[in-house]
């Protein structure tokens, strides 16, 4: 048997248990790995919380990211042998020290990107490619507004941001995280908490406004990411870290501008094995050229997801950061 954070009932932190579990071997399609490292991301305090309903109802594990080393392979898996290290993002399930998965949602890793760097960037990176890549092709054009800029995706984001020639506009809560931030790309920092990020983003603009805001706080930051806007630019709200928005007002995209709204994922960004492997290839390459740095900045005992939950949503993370079986 192997070890795994249980959730029986939703809740906080403390709904988390580290319990014995059974794990099988893998059947056809599917892959078994032992993991050496877990990527902690905000989705997962969604799923223990039940804001986001377990799709395999309870108890389950929460995680939707890891690395670690093939064990076994079932029958039809061509592209995976035992020993091979692999990373994936999905399905839910990943605070475990083994586990079994389709094998079709693993990718192999390159070298020169170590198992915990993968963990910790694989949602983070690749939630990054297409939001920059893929929802709005930002370019030397573009003006954006990042919300959480110190945050895993933020760092990711505000370095590849940067490297396409964006003018990168960020915003965080302390003069800590905007020296971070600072570091990895964003030429201009807003302090939300002292600071009106709206008129901020006016001034820094001229009045001319952003292309695009990138949006993972949700309630705390809705309308006032609409005013960052210019007339027909585009609102991607792909978080909601504050709470979510319950009373969204579809006129005020006419009032506000003719602007566009958008909610995407992930999961429907990589929904098949040419869109993973395109996505995921992407982020390997900027990370492998030096484009994009990973710094794991907090590390945590898989038996201590209580406390790196406590953490995170108490804001006392930055970046991206691990939890190690």
């Amino acid at each position: 048997m192997v070890q795994a954070i249980c959730i029986h009932e939703t809740g906080g932190p403390e709904v988390m248990r580290w319990e014995h579990v059974e794990v099988g071997e893998p059947g056809p399609g599917e892959a078994r790995i032992r993991q050496t490292a877990i990527g902690l991301n905000f989705i997962d305090t969604y799923f223990r919380s039940g804001l986001y309903p377990s799709p395999d109802g309870t108890p389950f594990s929460p995680g939707n990211e890891g690395a670690g080393v093939v064990q076994s392979v079932g029958e039809g898996v061509n592209h995976l042998r035992p020993g091979d290290r692999v990373a994936y993002v999905g399905p839910i399930g990943a605070y475990a020290q083994e586990r079994v998965l389709p094998a079709d949602k693993l990718v192999v890793l390159p070298e020169g990107i170590d198992e915990k760097t993968a963990a910790g960037m694989m949602l983070k990176g690749m939630t990054a490619q297409y939001l920059l890549r893929q929802t709005f092709k930002v370019d030397s054009d573009t003006v954006l507004l990042f919300h959480a800029a110190a945050g895993g995706v933020g760092l990711i984001a505000g370095q590849w941001a940067a490297h396409l020639g964006a003018t990168v506009i960020g915003t965080a809560g302390s003069d800590e995280k905007i020296a971070l931030a600072k570091d990895h790309g964003y030429q201009h920092m807003i302090n939300y908490r002292t600071e009106n990020f709206v008129e901020r983003v006016q001034e820094i603009t001229n009045g001319k406004g952003c292309d695009v805001v990138y949006d993972s706080v949700g309630k705390d930051t809705y309308p006032g990411s609409l005013d960052c806007l210019k007339s027909r630019g585009l609102w991607v709200s792909f978080g909601q870290s504050s709470g979510p928005i319950t009373d969204f007002n579809l006129g005020l995209l006419a009032q506000k501008g003719s602007l566009f709204a958008t909610r995407p994922t992930l999961f429907n960004y990589i929904a098949t094995r040419d869109a993973l492997e395109a996505t995921a290839g992407e982020l390997f390459e900027v990370v492998q050229k030096g484009i994009v740095k990973i710094n794991v900045n907090q590390e945590y005992r898989l038996a201590d997801a209580v406390q790196a939950h406590q953490d995170l949503e108490g804001r006392k993370t930055t970046g991206t950061t691990v939890l190690v079986p």
